[in-house]
């Protein structure tokens, strides 16, 4: 199972890290209910899950990133860029319910310009 746990990734700022647990729980709450997996990912999830882990890493923004649908930069490739807006668009208004503190901090996010690291 790829699960996140806070403090264990080579992110180092709270920004990334909570960016890095909230797709996380996006992606499984997706699996979950679209490809019937309880407690590991289907492998396709897993492969998704790790390339929107890896581009959050390399992020040039960091910690002072909007959400990444309003990003200026598409790091995605194009179809990886469609699996996660699929993820997203289920799995985001369902995060209000079962995690209110990170779906709140999500949306406040969003409303965030994207700077330039200085």
């Amino acid at each position: 199972m790829h699960s996140y746990k806070p403090g264990c990734s080579s992110i180092r700022s709270a920004r990334m890290q909570r960016e890095t647990h909230i797709v996380t729980l996006m992606i499984h709450k997706y699996c979950q209910n679209h490809h019937h997996q309880q407690k590991t990912l289907c492998s396709a999830c897993s492969m998704l899950l790790r390339y929107a882990l890896a581009r959050l890493e390399h992020c040039p923004f960091q910690e002072k990133k909007s959400t990444c649908a309003q990003c200026p930069i598409h790091c995605y490739s194009p179809n990886k860029r469609q699996q996660i807006k699929e993820v997203m668009r289920y799995a985001g208004p369902r995060l209000i319910w079962t995690h209110p503190w990170l779906g709140l901090m999500h949306l406040v996010n969003g409303w965030r310009q994207p700077r330039r690291k200085t």
